[in-house]
């Protein structure tokens, strides 16, 4: 919790009960169901929170706008960015039910009520969002072709509709049918070691009309 008000010093007294209540509630239900892995576990908020909202760093997100949540596991980035940004509706969707069963639990326990949870493979998926996340469920290449009819025509950020994705090491071979992704390198915003070979890739997408 000491790194999480560090970068994020301005969460109120209720974001900060809900933090520390997630810690308890991930516990819990891994001892049921193996959600987080034994290793991460105990260090749930450098690796799997803070990394979460490490999208905040590079695109905070306005109230009233949408997010979709694709392959969210146990419900991150979705979970920590829906107590970030309580005026933003979230849509976590993974095709595990056992997975998604832990999120219902872990949103409802948080009291969350900007977050809708659905049981299914993205490409069932219908809606526009403003921006959809993930961490690293797949090649860019895939994962575009997964969500590329989900995206809302008006953009109100500063950053344009589209993709925002957790991903891990050397990305050039992966990016380079896509000129248009930008990489914000986690080590700009975090000085933890752990985050120096992560990023942050921002892939606009058009929206298409049916």
């Amino acid at each position: 919790m000491e790194e999480l008000l560090h970068y994020f010093p301005n969460v109120t007294a209720h974001q900060i009960s809900q933090f520390e209540l997630l810690s308890t509630l991930y516990k819990d239900w891994n001892l049921k169901i193996n959600v987080v892995s034994r290793k991460d576990i105990d260090e749930i908020y450098l690796r799997h929170v803070l990394h979460s909202l490490a999208i905040a760093k590079v695109q905070p997100f306005l109230p009233g706008s949408s997010v979709l949540d694709v392959g969210t596991g146990g419900g991150f980035p979705g979970i920590p960015l829906a107590i970030l940004f309580p005026e933003v509706q979230f849509h976590l969707v993974d095709s595990i039910g056992k997975k998604i069963k832990v999120v219902q639990q872990v949103a409802d326990g948080l009291g969350l009520k900007n977050i809708k949870v659905t049981n299914a493979r993205v490409e069932t998926i219908t809606g526009q969002y403003d921006f959809i996340v993930s961490r690293a469920v797949a090649q860019m290449e895939t994962f575009v072709r997964w969500v590329k009819d989900r995206v809302a025509k008006k953009s109100n950020h500063d950053l344009k509709n589209g993709i925002l994705y957790l991903k891990g090491g050397d990305l050039t071979q992966e990016l380079a049918l896509f000129p248009k992704a930008k990489i914000y390198l986690l080590s700009s915003y975090y000085k933890e070691v752990f985050f120096d070979t992560k990023s942050v890739v921002h892939l606009p997408l058009k929206f298409k009309g049916k």
